[in-house]
Parts: structure tokens; C-alpha cells; sequence
């Protein structure tokens, strides 16, 4: 069976011989200065040259074991390419929203005029052309960041959620242009070669959102472009930030096959709240950083045991992320007997 095989499969909750072990890309960056520095493709660099990109997603998997290949490195790209000002950081930062085009979200038809695909997004999917044409048995997957979130790198984050309460249509006008957007991005990637699509709303969280506003604000916008994106992949996965139980019910309406969770959400919750749903996570990054190999492993493999489906870190990991705890999820991957226990 393939990376690519059993990844797909695994999405999809079907029977595969062990766990896949990925990290999608995008906000769940998985890419290490030791990584860089051994592949010659440093940040910043590989943030806008697609060749650098595609190196660095390729050297990733290689040297760490996770078994798939994903760009960008960030969640800034989108919100770029709609006039947000960004700083693309050094070799150990990733880049981030320096400057809000908008002062307030009734302002959000000047978008039009700024919103333009050259630049970052175009060298995105240039590196995402490179890695599905050297077809090497891993997925590629594309990666989009969700419409909160972006919706928060393009005006000041307290103006936005103020706004639902007090402009709740212009919320949902601004809303659904931001989708529209992110839909031909997404588009343009699996076009490009990339089979499945992961979403990382960390913005759209139950925590700031509460369940009514989530229900409104997070969850059709979502679904969406699922639904429009769907027939362009194979699997599809959504990735939500911070503790999930107050959304239980929401998050089982997300047309995504598979759900990635943060580690203060616990998969066996989950799992026992909606039987149905594929679970991808969820080692604590800070664990990944600041720990050793073998805690890293029994990390992994408890995870997989409360029933992850997927292996994942948590979130984004920490550019300074050892490699050898790295190595050390893929082992617990490849040595996890989906079955039983560990071989």
C-alpha cells in the first residue's frame, strides 16, 4: 500500500495495515530549520520561490518520515493576495499579518479592487505542480485557510467579531466573497496535482465563537467550499484550533471527511461523542519541541490507541522542532497495529 493509498483510505475511515503519519502544510507547518538547512531550502525563500517550496516539502518528508507533501508554510498567503500587508519573518519565524487592509468589515467590497493571484499565491501552486509531477507515491495536499481565519488577517479581529453582532449581513457578504476566493485558490491547487484538501479555520474555534455563532458564521462557509471542492479531491479534511466540546454537535455537521484536532481537545471525547468521525491528531507541538524521542513515541502511540486514524501534531509545529522527535511519531506509525496494540 502506498503513502498515498493508505492516506486516502484512512480519510475515508476505511481499513488500512497502519496509521499514516502527516502534517498537511499550511498553518500545520511542518517544516524545521534542521530540515532547511540540510536541503539548502531556507525560510524565507521557500515561502515565495516555488522551486525552494517544493525542495523543502520534499526534504520534509524525507528526512522526518511524515508521508506527505504540502505547501505553504504558513496561513498568510490568501490574505496577501487580498492587499493584507505581510512580513515573511526570518530562517525560525513564519510570516505573519503585519497591516489590515480594512479598518472596519462594511469596508470589505474595496477587496475587489486589491484582490489579485500573481505574487505567492501563483508560486503555491507552481510548487504544488512540482511535487505532484515527480509522482512519488506520497499525496500532496492542498492547503487552504479557513474563512474566519482569513477573515481576521483582513480586518482587526475584534472589529470582525463585534461585527456579527451588529452587522451580521454585511459579516455574511464579507464572508462569502472571502469564500469565493478561497474556492478558486483551492481549486487552482488540486488543479495543479494536489488529491486532498485540509482547511485550518484556528480562528473559527469554539472558544471565541460559542456554538450559535460557530453554527453561523463558521460552519456554512466551511462547508461550502467543501461541498465545492469536494469532486476536484480524493479526501478532504478540516483542522480546528482549541477545545472542541462545546461544538461537538457542530463539527459532526462539517462535510469534511476527516476532523484534525488540537491537543487540548482529547480524541477519546470525541470519538466517543461522534462515533462516526475520522479523527486526525494530535500530539502537543510544545511536547514535539521541548521533549524527547521516546516520550514523543508514547505520545504517538496514545494517541492512535484513543483513536486517531491519522497521526498528526496538534497544529503548526515550532521551527525548532527537533528532527529526531519527529522520527520518532513516524516510528510510532509504522509500528502501530491497527488491530491491536503497538508490534
Amino acid at each position: 500500500m502506498t503513502s498515498k493509498e493508505r492516506l486516502v483510505k484512512a480519510l475515508k475511515g476505511e481499513r488500512v495495515d497502519r496509521p499514516p503519519f502527516i502534517c498537511p502544510g499550511g498553518m500545520m507547518n511542518m517544516a524545521t530549520v534542521e530540515v532547511m538547512k540540510q536541503v539548502c531550502a531556507p525560510w524565507p525563500d521557500a515561502h515565495v520561490n516555488p522551486q525552494k517550496m517544493s525542495q523543502l516539502a520534499l526534504g520534509v518528508s524525507r528526512l522526518t518520515g511524515i508521508e506527505n507533501l504540502g505547501v505553504p508554510f504558513c496561513l498568510t498567503v490568501e490574505a496577501e493576495s487580498l492587499g493584507a500587508r505581510v512580513v515573511m519573518g526570518t530562517l525560525e519565524t513564519e510570516p505573519r499579518v503585519a497591516g489590515y487592509p480594512l479598518r472596519e468589515v462594511d469596508q470589505w467590497p474595496a477587496l475587489k479592487e486589491a484582490a489579485s493571484d500573481a505574487s505567492r499565491a501563483q508560486s503555491v501552486t507552481e510548487a504544488v505542480s512540482l511535487l505532484a509531477r515527480d509522482d512519488n507515491g506520497l499525496p500532496v495536499i492542498a492547503n487552504l485557510t479557513g474563512p474566519v481565519t482569513l477573515a481576521t488577517s483582513l480586518v482587526e479581529p475584534m472589529a470582525f467579531f463585534k461585527a456579527m453582532g451588529k452587522q451580521p449581513e454585511e459579516v455574511h457578504s464579507f464572508l462569502s466573497f472571502i469564500t469565493g476566493r478561497l474556492i478558486a485558490f483551492g481549486k487552482a491547487q488540486l488543479q495543479a496535482g494536489a488529491e486532498v484538501l485540509t482547511i485550518a479555520d484556528p480562528s473559527g474555534t469554539g472558544e471565541i465563537l460559542g456554538p450559535r455563532r460557530f453554527a453561523e458564521f463558521a460552519l456554512p462557509y466551511l462547508n461550502c467550499v467543501l461541498e465545492e471542492l469536494k469532486g476536484c479531491c480524493k479526501a478532504t479534511i478540516v483542522h480546528i484550533c482549541g477545545r472542541l466540546g462545546s461544538i461537538f454537535q457542530e463539527v459532526d455537521r462539517l462535510k469534511a471527511d476527516a476532523i484534525s484536532i488540537d491537543s487540548l481537545t482529547s480524541v477519546s471525547d470525541l470519538k466517543n461523542a461522534l462515533l462516526n468521525k475520522v479523527v486526525v491528531g494530535n500530539v502537543s507541538t510544545y511536547l514535539l519541541q521541548k521533549s524527547r524521542p521516546d516520550r514523543i513515541k508514547n505520545a504517538a502511540a496514545a494517541c492512535l490507541k484513543h483513536g486517531a486514524a491519522v497521526l498528526s501534531p496538534a497544529c503548526g509545529i515550532s521551527p525548532l522542532t527537533p528532527l529526531a522527535n519527529l522520527q520518532a511519531m513516524a516510528h510510532a506509525a509504522k509500528e502501530f497495529s491497527p488491530g491491536g496494540s503497538e508490534e
